[in-house]
């Protein structure tokens, strides 16, 4: 049986050859890609959901050089250590995109034989047709972070990575004493690249702390350097993020002849406790 669930009845989900059912009948066919969706129609009135298909090409194709890879291997550090003490659990990544840092978790968890299973959600179709290519050990469904059909109390580490996220969902799917780790980025992330594009660059705003029914164990801030030496890998770490979509044609131009730049990139990790409301 699965730990997703019906957005119809709630009911839990059993997971057949090319479909997922629930016991009242509700059925929902496997993508060729191995994702079902479960977001239901009328969740979202945007034309738009989540990333398309230029944005996760251009992800997929930056995350591949590594560039984040300590990141990647510091949230893995952080998700085995906690499955290691617990003897095994489920983990929920929510806004899993294509599952870059999702497979390298599965993976480290494999060779570390640490039991798990892994649920990956996202609202584009599209990151998931990439998730499915990497042909990791993860059940993954279209479906929105503020409607999560994961199972109330099943989920022993909650993963929320550069992702929109609503708390009473989380408080909802985690068990009591849950691991939360969010990631977001910090003031100066890209500063650099900032600087390439527009004439008068702004620093992000900084995502609060607080997040309802979870206690603060301990932040972690990573900020390091990394050199981009071709312009299309300049090109697809813009694409990749969402200033993409709020800059003018006339200010994106300005990367078009730019072949090299370093810019710095800086996260926060979040770590957090479920603790009783």
């Amino acid at each position: 049986m699965s730990e997703f669930i019906c957005p119809v009845c709630g009911g839990k989900l059993e997971r057949c050859e090319k479909i997922y059912r629930c016991s009242v009948g509700h059925s929902y066919d496997i993508s060729k890609r191995g994702y079902v969706n479960l977001l239901m129609s009328q969740a979202s009135s945007k034309k738009r959901h989540g990333d398309d298909t230029e944005m996760v090409n251009a992800r997929t194709r930056f995350l591949s050089l590594d560039k984040y890879s300590p990141l990647r291997d510091e949230v893995s550090r952080i998700v085995c250590n906690e499955l290691y003490a617990r003897g095994g659990g489920v983990i929920a990544d929510i806004g899993c995109g294509e599952c870059y840092y999702t497979e390298h978790i599965s993976k480290a968890l494999d060779e570390r034989k640490i039991a798990h299973q892994i649920y990956g959600i996202d609202i584009s179709k599209k990151a998931l047709d990439a998730a499915g290519r990497r042909k990791a050990n993860i059940e993954l469904a279209v479906a929105s972070a503020f409607s999560i059909p994961i199972a109330e109390n099943c989920s022993d580490v909650i993963i929320n990575l550069f992702a929109p996220h609503e708390a009473n969902e989380f408080f909802k799917i985690a068990k009591d004493n849950a691991l939360l780790i969010r990631v977001f980025p910090l003031a100066k992330h890209l500063w650099e690249l900032k600087c390439a594009v527009y004439d008068e660059p702004y620093e992000n705003e900084i995502d609060t702390l607080d997040f309802d029914g979870f206690t603060l164990l301990y932040t972690k801030e990573m900020k390091y350097g990394i050199h981009l030496d071709t312009n299309r890998q300049i090109l697809d770490l813009f694409s990749m993020t969402p200033y993409c979509y709020k800059t003018s044609s006339k200010d994106r131009a300005k990367l078009d002849n730019l072949d090299s730049l370093d810019t710095r990139v800086e996260f926060c990790i979040a770590v957090y406790r479920k603790t009783a409301k």
